[in-house]
């Protein structure tokens, strides 16, 4: 098996998204479109006539190349029309470029790795099928989960669809605790604006007694999977509970269908526990990290 690189201006845009369309593990992060809003100048790993993928998400700092996961973009790795191997997954980690002289980026859910001389780290993110009728889904939310629920329709919380880019990023903006960079709101912007436009993005709001917004979510569709990228809330929603409601409205909307949502996380256990109370089952992915830096430098990246 021969892996080429190429670089980002040699790419072939359509044979690349074509592979990702048919890929057993696609997901929407690796599309062309996608890798270009959060990666301008991503370069790629690719087998024969783009039958096989990998994303190579670049970044330059203090003149050193190195591969980073970039914003909202949880799981990458690599893509295939047919199923690989472990050593599939290996090989195209060797051949990522001497060039890249540090490397931490995440695999996706179906790349299974054995012996590397990466250092390896396993990541959690949180699935749920939602074929099942609502009835049969909702007596897996936890007791808790049930409790917040009712208690968010106590408190007249109601939820609605459609919510403008603008609104939901400057809601985002206002109940961030940490400060943000402009680039990262940039990107979450272009990514929403884009799916909307493509009809692969929906907005949930939920609002108050007094039709105030107290949360909001950002779910993004592809290969049967509904990916919860973006959720906030203010004091006032989580003071009623507003997200168990919003999360339920969606799951509610959807059921019976193709469809998996995943929480996209996470590690942290409060916020898998949450997820976990809506009967989600965890699901795995690598973090795969080398430092080929000099030694004085490698202090600035553990």
């Amino acid at each position: 098996m021969e892996i080429i690189f190429k670089q980002h201006k040699n790419i072939d845009r359509v044979k690349w998204d074509r592979c990702i369309n048919k890929a057993y593990n696609g997901i929407i992060y690796t599309y062309s479109w996608y890798l270009d809003i959060v990666c301008h100048d991503w370069d790629g790993l690719i087998v024969g006539d783009y039958d096989i993928v990998m994303p190579l998400t670049k970044f330059k700092k203090f003149g050193i190349n190195y591969l980073a996961q970039p914003f909202y973009t949880q799981q990458l790795g690599v893509f295939s029309t047919k199923k690989t191997s472990p050593k599939v997954i290996e090989d195209f980690l060797s051949s990522i470029p001497s060039k890249y002289k540090y490397i931490e980026i995440n695999l996706n859910t179906f790349n299974n790795i054995g012996a590397t001389d990466f250092k390896i780290n396993r990541n959690v993110t949180y699935e749920i099928d939602l074929i099942k009728p609502y009835e049969k889904t909702y007596k897996k939310y936890s007791l808790n989960t049930k409790r917040n629920i009712k208690k968010a329709v106590k408190n007249k919380i109601s939820i609605i669809r459609g919510l403008p880019v603008s609104e939901i990023i400057d809601f985002k903006r206002k109940n961030t605790k940490n400060k943000l960079s402009e680039t990262y709101f940039y990107i979450l912007k272009k990514i929403i604006s884009f799916s909307l436009l493509h009809k692969i993005g929906e907005i949930y709001g939920a609002y108050t007694h007094d039709n105030e917004l107290c949360a909001a979510t950002f779910f993004i569709r592809s290969h049967h999977k509904a990916i919860y990228l973006l959720s906030v809330s203010s004091t006032k929603g989580k003071e009623n509970s507003a997200m168990f409601l919003l999360i339920d409205k969606f799951m509610k909307n959807n059921s019976e269908k193709n469809l998996t949502l995943d929480f996209e996380g996470s590690n942290i256990e409060s916020i898998a526990r949450f997820f976990n109370s809506f009967g989600a089952k965890p699901c795995y992915y690598y973090t795969v990290k080398k430092n080929n830096l000099l030694w004085i430098l490698k202090m600035f990246k553990r």
